[in-house]
């Protein structure tokens, strides 16, 4: 395969040398070569780019009318005084003398033309077919340049095969970074890598995601939009308009006319130009001629302080330019080397010697005109690249040093081939000018970059260094004082397509772009206090947060505090209850044998008023924050004493029935309840039901104290998990049960003696019982709040209050204030009276 590429090369060099011999006249300048021990090649372009279209294949002649490029003359001038210098050095290949060949490449076919001249033979001028390449020996032992992608791709690709080291100076892109299609390529320039890296932390560095790409036609142009567009958009940063500067665009053609209107409609505040000189300077005379203003220009390195761009009317007008650049480094004494070369004679261009084969390109007639007053100016831009020249020339040697095992002070004059030379030229490590030259494994060089800013406020253009990006880590530092923003406000622009959320709000992408969004309130109980966030953070269990909100708070831990005046209320009314209960016990144990005591049931009064005074003492462990004992206590025993006293009512009511209604219609159900103590069996029987309920209840489905947060976002309910548990309801029925018992017995003994019959007194306690439990639970379903265990104690002290009102207090009434009426007399008057009611009828 290497064998069939250089079969073509040979043919290649073979044709295209007839042809520019045959076109041209053979002359060179005096300074594009130069004899030595070993040779160097230098590719740039002394002359602007060859644009028309070629009928015919020749090589373009380059030395055309109006066409001198200055920044290449100084690259030119670099290498010549690079090799001087090194020449003269004692250190450096102290006993060898480095010879070049210089080539001006101002198209593509110049400079193949050119590189193939630099891979030809010492004494046949052609290239020779060789079996094994590795001992292909050129005339060139390196090559410097070129000065653009497009050109070093092709001179890449046609050296790699012979691993002839190729030194690029200008030629960034990454594409030549991939060894296995350009294994002898390296450079002094940084790669776009790293340009677009320091791109992209820039616009980071001011917020601007939204923006516009422009790029030149061409590797570097494309392919620096293209990586640009692909980090970016990783780093968060929304394209809104891509567009890419055609070959041949000219000011004013509908291309440029469209692009530049698409630019306008888009109106993004920052645009990225990333593109060579020659299409920037189209480029930015098109946005002038549109007057498109006030934006923010980011320039590529090429053009960011090129004087070719600043000169173009009224550009001072288009906004702020800022810029990534090389690393301002002089090349000592080449000012004063250009200067010499002006005013020495330099005479007519020479023919070429007959039979030798320089090229038609290794001319430049303007050059011979130069005096010491009137020669191309040195500027910033042009210094940066001959110190990358300086830079190529100096590894080379390094390299070349080594090879020849210099180190002795005397360097051996073996052949050099040029994958040897490669090998040594990735390994250099040196020190120029206090700054280390090294390649990376692609063959890149690691160097800083500068950031600039255009500016516009004296007489002239001119730039400033605001700041500057480093490697190993990769940072960026900025003086943003030295930045002299477009505007009347000197504030920095914005470039965003929607404004940055309010705090507490949170993003809703509009469209296909995700900097393009609706800003929508958090939802309660979430926050959002960074615009860099765009979702919702939750917060903690112990906080909350509103709708909107930017914050959490913490919740509010509720629980009836024994300080609060409610539950002073209601610990008052409980206490007095079981006061007036204890009383009442007093009462009736001193009126023990009168009439209303024993009516009342006796002894089982005792039991009766122990079980409400149990269910007040329940009420006290609704106070204050819930525990273990409390919780057990609360519900259970209030459930279990209430159901006592409803077991005791039934009980007592049932029996009055029974004595008065069914003693003599049913007689030996009558003596059999008497015998075997119906009325105290009724009572066990059903209270120890009740008691295996609530110890069930306790046991399997144990209340325990908790914290509530579903219920209000903002509060926290200290309470006990019995509300929803089987146990619960299984005691609650059972009570129900009971009261409905109670009220049956009671309305069928309606119409018993006055003093046995308590229908009214107890059907009231027991409806407010129904109607407070009612009332109860229909407030928890509409209000779940604060307050919700002290209306739970209200309604508990209200039936118990009933329970006691509707049974005991009429009777404590009686012994209390009528005297009269506790006397045996009067009750069997009254049942005597009963009689006769039940006779008549």
């Amino acid at each position: 395969m290497l064998l069939l590429i250089a079969h073509l090369i040979g043919l290649q060099l073979s044709i295209s040398g007839s042809l520019a011999l045959s076109c041209h006249r053979t002359e060179s300048s005096p300074g594009f070569s130069l004899p030595g021990d070993y040779l160097l090649a230098g590719l740039f372009s002394l002359h602007s780019d060859y644009l028309q279209v070629r009928s015919q294949p020749q090589v373009t002649f380059c030395d055309r009318p109006d066409s001198f490029n200055g920044h290449g003359y100084h690259l030119f001038q670099a290498m010549r005084f690079s090799i001087e210098e090194i020449n003269n050095s004692t250190a450096l290949l102290p006993n060898i003398t480095l010879g070049y060949e210089l080539y001006d490449v101002c198209s593509e076919s110049s400079n193949v033309y050119a590189t193939l001249q630099a891979l030809s033979l010492w004494d046949t001028g052609h290239i020779e077919v060789q079996e094994n390449l590795y001992n292909y020996s050129p005339k060139v032992v390196a090559v410097i340049g070129p000065d653009n992608t497009n050109h070093a791709v092709t001179t890449a690709a046609l050296l790699s095969p012979f691993l002839v080291p190729l030194v690029s100076y200008e030629a960034s892109s990454t594409i030549l970074s991939a060894k296995r299609q350009y294994p002898s390529f390296l450079r002094t320039i940084p790669s776009d890598k790293y340009q677009v890296e320091v791109m992209v932390l820039l616009l980071q560095k001011f917020g601007w995601v939204w923006i516009s790409l422009v790029g030149s036609y061409g590797d570097y142009g494309q392919l620096g939009v293209q990586a640009l567009e692909e980090l970016a958009t990783r780093r968060g940063i929304c394209i809104a308009f891509k567009a890419i500067i055609p070959f041949l665009a000219k000011v004013g053609d509908k291309s440029m006319q469209a692009m530049i209107d698409h630019l306008d409609q888009v109106r993004t505040t920052v645009i990225v130009v990333f593109s060579n000189r020659h299409l920037a300077a189209v480029f930015f005379k098109s946005v002038v001629l549109a007057n498109l203003n006030g934006k923010v220009w980011i320039a590529s390195e090429d053009w960011a302080i090129s004087t070719h761009i600043a000169r173009v009317p009224g550009i001072q007008g288009i906004g702020t330019v800022l810029g990534v650049a090389i690393q301002q480094r002089p090349v000592p004494g080449l000012k004063e080397f250009e200067q010499a070369y002006a005013q020495v004679e330099k005479g007519a261009p020479r023919p070429c010697s007959e039979g030798s084969w320089c090229s038609s390109n290794q001319l430049c007639r303007d050059c011979h005109a130069f005096s010491a007053h009137h020669m191309p100016a040195l500027g910033n831009f042009s210094m940066s690249a001959a110190y990358n020249v300086y830079q190529a020339v100096y590894a080379v040697a390094h390299g070349l040093h080594q090879l020849l095992r210099c180190t002795s002070g005397a360097c051996s004059r073996d052949p050099v081939y040029p994958w040897q030379l490669l090998e040594q030229i990735h390994k250099v490590n040196f020190l120029l000018h206090e700054e280390t030259v090294t390649f990376d494994d692609n063959g890149d060089i690691l160097s800083d970059y500068a950031i600039i800013a255009w500016d516009w406020s004296g007489l002239t253009w001119t730039f400033s260094n605001i700041g500057s990006a480093t490697w190993s880590p990769i940072r960026l530092s900025l003086n943003e004082t030295k930045i002299k923003w477009h505007g009347n406000n000197s504030q920095v622009p914005t470039s965003v397509c929607t404004m940055d959320c309010l705090e507490g709000h949170h993003r809703v992408v509009v469209g296909s772009y995700h900097c393009c969004f609706e800003c929508v309130p958090c939802d309660a109980g979430t926050f959002l206090n960074r615009s860099d966030l765009h979702v919702c953070q939750p917060c903690g269990k112990e906080e909350w947060a509103p709708e909107g909100s930017q914050t959490c708070f913490p919740r509010t831990v509720v629980l009836l505090a024994w300080h609060e005046p409610i539950t002073c209320v209601l610990l008052a009314a409980s206490t007095l209850l079981l006061l007036v209960v204890v009383g009442t016990a007093m009462l009736f144990a001193w009126h023990l044998h009168t009439p209303v005591v024993r009516s009342a049931g006796g002894g089982l009064c005792f039991l009766m008023l122990g079980s409400l005074a149990g269910g007040t003492c329940s009420l006290y462990s609704f106070f204050g924050e819930p525990t273990v004992l409390t919780c057990l206590l609360r519900q259970a025993l209030f459930s279990l004493g209430f159901a006592i006293f409803l077991s005791c009512l039934t009980v007592r009511s049932f029996q009055l029935v029974i004595i008065f209604k069914f003693s003599t219609k049913v007689p030996t159900f009558y003596h059999a309840w008497v015998k075997n103590h119906g009325a105290g069996l009724f009572v066990v029987i059903s209270s120890a039901l009740h008691t295996f309920i609530c110890v069930l209840w306790l046991a399997v489905w144990t209340p325990l104290p908790t914290r509530e947060y579903q219920r209000f976002p903002e509060l926290v309910m200290l309470e006990c998990t019995e509300d929803s548990s089987v146990g619960f309801r299984l005691a609650f029925t059972s009570n129900v049960l009971l009261s409905v018992s109670a009220f049956t017995c009671s309305y069928l003994g309606k119409e018993l003696p006055e003093n046995y019959n308590e229908a009214k007194c107890v059907t009231f306690s027991l409806l407010l019982n129904f109607v407070s439990w009612i009332t109860f639970f229909t407030m928890v379903n509409i209000y779940q709040g604060k307050y919700l265990t002290a209306v739970d104690v209200l309604v508990r002290l209200t039936t118990l209050s009933g329970s006691f009102s509707g049974y005991f207090l009429p009777k404590c009434y009686v012994i209390l204030c009528r005297s009269d009426l506790n006397n045996t007399e009067h009750f069997q008057a009254s049942i005597q009276d009963y009689t006769r009611r039940c006779s008549s009828t």
